[in-house]
């Protein structure tokens, strides 16, 4: 049985204390995209509008126009090498901004290096600004994800 008492909540986890959450009911959100070349714009702007909204960008301009950029690069991708219509989804909590970007598309990307390519450099720019980034295989498509730090602790 659970038992509540007095009208003290526990101390939130200290490795979180500095990274204050996002509002009440913020902190995920999803769109979907059709693929026109106004697409990738439309999901900068969602990007920005959203973590302005959730108020990272008074703690941390560079985060959002760091996940402004690399969700260009992700949505651009899905743009040129899936031809179909991609889903972005953006979420944080304890001090983590996760972007995702799926679309049906089997290709996975890949690290080029930058020196010597003449596109195709996205993934060297998502590789180089993320804390950490990946992708997987969603049944006939793919989802290809990276992680920021919105605070100082991480």
């Amino acid at each position: 049985m659970l038992r509540l008492t007095g009208g003290r909540h526990p101390d939130p986890d200290p490795r979180y204390a500095a990274c204050p959450q996002p509002p009440l009911g913020a902190g995920h959100v999803s769109v979907e995209y059709e693929p026109r070349p106004s697409a990738v714009r439309e999901a900068r702007a969602e990007v920005r509008r959203q973590l302005e909204g959730w108020g990272l960008a008074e703690r941390d301009d560079d985060v959002v126009d760091t996940a402004v950029l690399l969700v260009s690069e992700l949505a651009t991708n899905a743009l040129l090498h899936s031809a179909s219509p991609f889903t972005l989804t953006l979420s944080t909590a304890h001090g983590l901004l996760r972007c995702e970007v799926a679309d049906s598309g089997r290709p996975t990307p890949r690290v080029l290096d930058a020196r010597n390519a003449e596109s195709g450099r996205g993934m060297f720019l998502v590789e180089a600004l993320a804390l950490r980034w990946g992708r997987h295989q969603d049944g006939p498509g793919k989802t290809v994800w990276f992680e920021l730090g919105t605070c100082g602790a991480c």
